[in-house]
């Protein structure tokens, strides 16, 4: 079984505590990192080599979006996952304009959407 690195960003500490926790109960995910700010998630990334990259929208300094956008421009991008606490809604606008491969909230984010997620965006 092939397991998908991943690397967690997120500002609030619970928050980070929660999706690590997700990712740590979901067969064939690891974490590889985390990180609280978006240049720190662009600096990980490069040395990490994550496949998946779950990204909080709000951040200090560069954004999620932003960061996703420049996460994106590299060879050998990951996958990323914006997670926020917006509606559902709002989600397709934010993947619209970061180019992230789907919008989580925060609630909702579990093992299931984690898997489901991820199996949507390999194909």
């Amino acid at each position: 079984m092939t397991i998908v690195r991943v690397l967690v960003v997120d500002d609030q500490a619970a928050f980070l505590h929660a999706m690590t926790s997700v990712v740590g109960e979901t067969p064939g995910f690891e974490i590889v990192g985390s990180a609280s700010s978006g240049e720190e998630s662009l600096a990980l990334a490069a040395g990490l080599l994550p496949d998946l990259v779950l990204m909080d929208v709000n951040l200090p300094g560069i954004d999620g979006l932003e960061a996703t956008r420049r996460l994106l421009a590299r060879d050998s991008p990951p996958v990323v996952l914006l997670l926020s606490t917006y509606d559902e809604d709002v989600g397709e606008h934010l993947v619209a304009e970061s180019g992230a491969a789907a919008y989580l909230t925060k609630s909702a984010f579990g093992p299931d959407r984690l898997e489901a997620a991820w199996s949507t965006a390999v194909r």
